[in-house]
């Protein structure tokens, strides 16, 4: 994979940088978690220091190839310039008046971020000719382009894969520290090695889980994805999350376990609710006796007990997906003891990656530093489509 050192001199030379600036605001506008936006500086200001006149660009949310107000860059463009402490030019376009005009007058070490560039229909387009009239245009704008973004890296888009066959082209800082976090991972992992799944469903993961079961040691479930796992079990789970129609292959997915040595680990207990809400009324139940009015919503003390401890006896640790809905008080303990367990074995000399998403939302959350953990991903579906072995097209064409 070529790197930035392999570009040469970028002194005078302008950068189109695909970054991942894809945060959550709130509905003043106001980003709540600016995690990526703080990943994406050190490859800004390493192209900054070498004299490049830098053009950031970046989605954020899912406009249909249209502008809206909701998904404008602009208050990302805001932070980035206070976190880079210089003014960042924001041009109101992707390929435009406004985005030429703007690259026109940055000069040597200025950086410009450009508006959504899913405000562009060719971005995400499944049509190759119209993602590659926009990547075209996008290849106006600059002399090299540098791929920083994770967490598109599995896309086929314009920004991540066409424009890359157009200019010199190299991964950046933050996707050069990703890759060698997950190569680790699935190559030569220090063993113990457990592997914690959450989240809402489990077919979400299915790919993930069986690559899993040939690599980990151990692997925890929790999250809504858990009630599929029980069910296959044979256990009742009352109104909880169920995918009915994956239960048969998680049934596989145990018993291969089995015959390989792989240990999973489930809940032996839940908090359960009357609703999915803060002021249901709520109660820690076994997680084979869900009563037939409630919901699981958290993993209940004993299991997060015992997933702290097996987390403690390992050597490499990947988390993807919150226990709970952790958003809500009442059902945020078993991500917080993940977390800390995470944090405490990390302590120890541990590796730890905290997979992206709504994991590293959770820890942020529950007020944990970054540093708490060896990693957190930018990218949490790129990641998991890594360790499940698949070809990534934003990597396949640096490599090329």
């Amino acid at each position: 994979m070529r790197t930035i050192d392999d570009l040469g001199k970028l002194h005078g030379k302008t950068v189109l940088l695909r970054s991942d600036l894809n945060v959550p605001l709130d509905d003043a506008g106001t980003i709540t978690d600016d995690g990526r936006v703080r990943a994406s500086v050190p490859t800004i200001q390493r192209l900054r220091d070498a004299g490049a006149r830098v053009v950031v660009c970046a989605h954020l949310g899912r406009p249909k190839g249209v502008p809206e107000e909701k998904y404008s860059l602009r208050p990302v463009a805001d932070r980035l310039a206070e976190l880079l402490g210089t003014p960042v030019l924001f041009a109101t376009d992707t390929v435009g008046e406004s985005a030429n005009e703007t690259v026109d007058r940055l000069n040597d070490g200025d950086v410009a971020v450009l508006e959504n560039l899913r405000f562009n229909p060719g971005e995400t387009s499944k049509d190759d000719a119209e993602r590659g009239a926009f990547a075209d245009q996008l290849s106006h704008l600059a002399d090299v382009y540098v791929s920083d973004g994770f967490g598109v890296v599995h896309r086929k888009q314009a920004s991540v894969y066409d424009i890359a066959e157009r200019l010199p082209q190299a991964a950046g800082g933050l996707v050069e520290t990703e890759v060698g976090v997950l190569r680790q991972l699935t190559e030569k992992p220090q063993r113990p090695y457990a592997v914690v799944l959450g989240g809402a469903k489990v077919s979400d993961k299915l790919g993930v889980i069986e690559a899993l079961l040939t690599k980990a040691d151990l692997l925890l479930i929790g999250g809504g994805m858990v009630f599929t796992f029980l069910a296959a079990q044979g256990h009742e789970v009352g109104k909880s999350l169920l995918e009915e129609d994956q239960v048969a292959r998680v049934r596989g997915y145990l018993a291969d376990a089995e015959n390989r040595g792989v240990q999973i680990v489930l809940p032996t207990d839940v908090v359960a609710a009357t609703g999915f809400s803060a002021d249901a009324d709520h109660e820690v139940v076994a997680a084979d006796a869900i009563p037939a009015d409630r919901m699981g919503l958290d993993i209940g003390p004993e299991s997060a007990a015992a997933f702290a401890q097996a987390i403690g006896s390992a050597k490499t640790v990947f988390w993807n997906g919150p226990m709970g809905a952790f958003e809500m008080q009442p059902y945020a303990a078993g991500t917080q003891a993940v977390a800390q367990a995470l944090a405490d074995v990390t302590a120890k000399g541990a590796t730890t990656v905290v997979g992206g998403g709504d994991s590293a939302a959770a820890v942020r959350q529950l007020g944990f530093s970054d540093d708490a953990f060896s990693h957190i991903s930018t990218g949490g579906g790129a990641s998991l489509e890594f360790l499940e072995g698949k070809t990534l097209p934003g990597l396949e064409v640096l490599e090329s």
